[in-house]
């Protein structure tokens, strides 16, 4: 086996080239070592301000909230909302079965629709039973449905009345009279706050007692029922991943290092790491969302990879006969450095997604900024610091792993073993990689953009299922809007706006992949076909008797601007842009005919039809810049044009190897993938900045190249295997997220960091090993110093 005992001709060598690719910042962790006790009071201090910090972290549960951006578009949707907040505000209950319509069931539904304007927080409700008859000359229309059901054959003759109403076909009640809509509006202080939940949970017991023998299904969907189950999924999550990266990272330490003080050294710093950083997230008052949610998991394998190969070489220095105070000196000053160089390439990572135009993926980028800081000062300053406080009997434990140190031992001769064969063949191997990443980058360029909004809500519950016999049965349950606004002088009754109206409804309708048409132009047509009446006077007189929480829904509080509202599956946004086109394209003969009217398609379905492409897009192109940064800030750091070059292969390969996968799985890129793949870039280079730091350090003059790579590769190699071990099992606890997104950000982001040490091993090696021996021989013999 390959191996070089550790002392401090390393660190002299380090001093002699006075060079240090950290430019110096690595010494921050010796100034926590000079007083540990201090230090440790300082850090309880600090743990507990951290602690008031979380409590204040409040969850952003917005289903907009990926799309919040500066753009015009974004604007609109924000203003429609806040003119016309029913959909924000609108719990959708499913009821369904095939026995609907028999009588003893209506009856039930009609028991539950009673009910449930009674429960607290809900201030109306619209379902099949608020449908009228036609109205009388001088007389409000009478209810459909009568007190006293009829019976019999007059019963049967009263369903088929029921089906055929203009009204509720189609929109409250399917065609085939078996599913049935009742939509309930929640007040906005309600959805704002904690009462949520509660007014849920009385929902959900209203709809199971009154149903109850009915054999009918029943299930919530809509916004304020998706913000809950986010919330609820944000919250148990964060709990299943702190538990989960504290068993990983302790199970791993405890198993290779066989002593609980190296279990403390190695897995508490990035602990505490993540402890912090979420304290300090929360007094900078940043919201828990779906993104934000893998910042523990993110913190743990910023952090835990440095802090495995601190503990590493101070554990080795150990062995080698060092006092625990030189030891952990030592190791900070040589395997610090990397530390620092590896956060500040995470660092580029969540600076890039500042280039973003979703606000959401930049609060991440911020968020992730701040908590790559704060892990590189925690890990530097811990390590050391809990070393010396809990290192005991140096000598004692020196004799005992010189020779029992089976775990490590067995992975430095796999190391080794990889090492030797990689340098056999340099240029045949490099060769190979280059046409591997090459053949897998093409492969790469052809994943196209997905978004769904049901990939953003849990999955598991109710909702997302809800939504989907919404798609099947009544057209869908997302709104797409069209939202009319009238010039000075133009008034909500004017012939000219009642036109404009009609126009608009008319193409909506006639819109495929649009139903559920709903707005002023639907009462008018009722009251024209019912009635036999055009008056505007009737009309007016009609929507004066209509509840304000339903004439909200199409006219603006002030009557100066209504929406025509329409439905439509949830489906992938590239299916959906050709429905967003094709209808804004059409409104434009309304636009030229009445050009004094402002007419604009909006609504959630729209904003992510047309903007999830493109900001996935611009995205896929920062990840593209940011190979060419970080390969020159790496090549500047180390002074070497070939460090740039060497780090580029392996940097690229877990990126175009985890969009091969996507590929083959038939999936895109999503939102949460090329985030997941532009963070795990950066974080996966910690595998090669470790391994050429300990490169240049094992590559005095007169040293071969083929054998400082090994070297290299005996010494970083265990460590590395193992935190990828740890950080892939950090990451992979996600797939227990009720989240589809989050779920695929866990699973890709371990994948890729599997992919990165594959990388390590089987690319970098004979890419450095080549990229060396031909720097060598431009340079010739009469070049001295270091290989790199």
């Amino acid at each position: 086996m390959l191996h070089k005992n550790v002392n401090d001709a390393e660190v002299d060598e380090l001093k002699r080239r006075r060079l240090s690719i950290a430019f110096g910042l690595e010494r921050m962790g010796l100034i926590a070592v000079r007083a540990p006790i201090l230090s440790c009071l300082i850090l309880v201090a600090l743990v507990v301000a951290a602690i008031f910090g979380i409590q204040r972290i409040k969850i952003d549960d917005s289903l907009s909230q990926l799309f919040r951006s500066d753009t015009k578009e974004f604007k609109q949707y924000e203003e429609v909302t806040k003119r016309f907040p029913s959909t924000e505000y609108d719990v959708l209950v499913v009821v369904e079965g095939k026995t609907l319509l028999e009588r003893e069931n209506l009856e039930k539904v009609r028991d539950l629709v009673t009910d449930l304007q009674l429960v607290d927080g809900v201030r109306g409700l619209i379902s099949l039973f608020s449908a009228r008859q036609a109205p009388e000359p001088g007389k409000l229309p009478a209810a459909l449905f009568p007190n006293e059901l009829p019976e019999g054959e007059a019963y049967d003759k009263f369903i088929q009345t029921v089906k055929s109403n203009e009204i509720i076909r189609g929109k409250l009640l399917s065609e085939d009279g078996t599913l049935a809509l009742i939509v309930l509006s929640l007040s906005p202080e309600i959805v704002s706050n904690n009462k949520l939940s509660t007014t849920i949970g009385e929902i959900r017991k209203v709809m199971a007692e009154d149903l109850e023998g009915s054999n009918l299904s029943r299930q919530l969907s809509g916004v304020p029922v998706m913000q809950l189950e986010i919330r609820n999924a944000v919250e148990r999550d964060g709990l299943i991943y702190n538990i989960a990266g504290i068993l990983a990272g302790c199970i791993i330490a405890i198993l290779f290092f066989r002593k609980i003080s190296f279990m403390v050294i190695a897995a508490f710093p990035p602990l505490l790491a993540i402890l912090l950083s979420l304290g300090v997230l929360g007094w900078a008052g940043f919201s828990l969302n779906m993104f934000l949610n893998v910042m523990t998991p993110l913190i743990m394998v910023i952090s835990f990879a440095d802090s495995m190969q601190l503990t590493f070489a101070a554990r080795d220095r150990l062995i080698a006969g060092e006092d625990k105070y030189t030891a952990f000196r030592n190791a900070v000053l040589v395997v610090g450095p990397a530390c620092v160089l590896t956060h500040a390439t995470a660092g580029i990572s969540f600076i890039a997604l500042q280039f973003s135009d979703s606000e959401l993926i930049r609060a991440f980028g911020e968020a992730g900024l701040v908590a790559t800081v704060i892990a590189l000062i925690a890990v530097l300053s811990l390590v050391p610091v809990f070393g010396v406080l809990l290192v005991r009997h140096e000598q004692a434990f020196a004799a005992k792993f010189q020779s029992a140190d089976l775990g490590v031992n067995a992975l430095r001769r796999f190391c080794a073993f990889i090492a030797v064969r990689m340098v056999g063949h340099p240029g045949l191997f490099s060769v190979l990689a280059l046409l591997l990443v090459g053949g897998l980058g093409v492969i790469y360029a052809n994943l196209e953009p997905r978004y769904r909004l049901a990939d953003q809500v849990p999955d598991k519950e109710q909702a997302v299922q809800a939504s989907d016999r919404l798609d099947a049965k009544l057209t869908g349950a997302n709104p797409i809007d069209v939202l009319i606004e009238f010039p000075k002088g133009q008034t909500l009754y004017s012939p000219e706006t009642l036109q404009v109206i009609a126009d608009v409804h008319s193409m909506v309708e006639k819109q495929a992949g649009v139903g559920n048409v709903w707005s002023l132009e639907t009462l008018r047509r009722w009251l024209a076909e019912k009635a036999h009446t055009n008056d505007v006077a009737t009309l007016k007189e009609y929507v004066d008797v209509i509840p304000e929480h339903l004439t909200r829904r199409f006219i603006s509080a002030d009557q100066t601007a209504v929406v025509v509202s329409g439905r439509v599956p949830d489906l992938d946004s590239a299916q959906i842009l050709p429905v967003v086109q094709k209808l804004d394209h059409a409104l434009d003969t309304v636009r030229k005919k009445y050009p004094g009217y402002e007419v604009a398609v909006t609504g959630l379905s729209a904003i992510a039809a047309r903007n999830s492409a493109d900001m996935i897009s611009k995205l896929n192109h920062g990840l593209t810049i940011e190979f060419l940064l970080v390969a020159v800030f790496i090549g500047l750091a180390f002074r070497s044009v070939v460090v740039m070059l060497a780090c580029i292969l392996p940097g690229i390969f877990p990126v175009v190897l985890s969009g091969t996968l996507l590929w083959l799985m038939g999936e895109g890129l999503q939102f949460a993938s090329v985030v997941a793949l532009t963070v795990s870039f950066g974080l996966g280079l910690s595998a090669t900045i470790h391994f050429l730091n300990r490169l240049r350090l094992e590559s005095p003059p007169g040293t071969s190249a083929a054998l400082a790579v090994e070297r290299a590769t005996v010494l970083v190699g265990p460590a590395l295997i193992l935190t990828t071990v740890v950080l892939a099992c950090g990451l992979g606890v996600t797939v227990f997220s009720d989240l589809p997104s989050l779920r695929l950000f866990g699973w890709l982001s371990a994948f890729a960091m599997v992919a990165a040490l594959i990388a390590d091993l089987f690319i970098l090696r004979p890419t450095a090993m080549w990229l060396i021996s031909t720097a060598e021989r431009l340079r010739g013999a009469r070049k001295a110093g270091s290989v790199i």
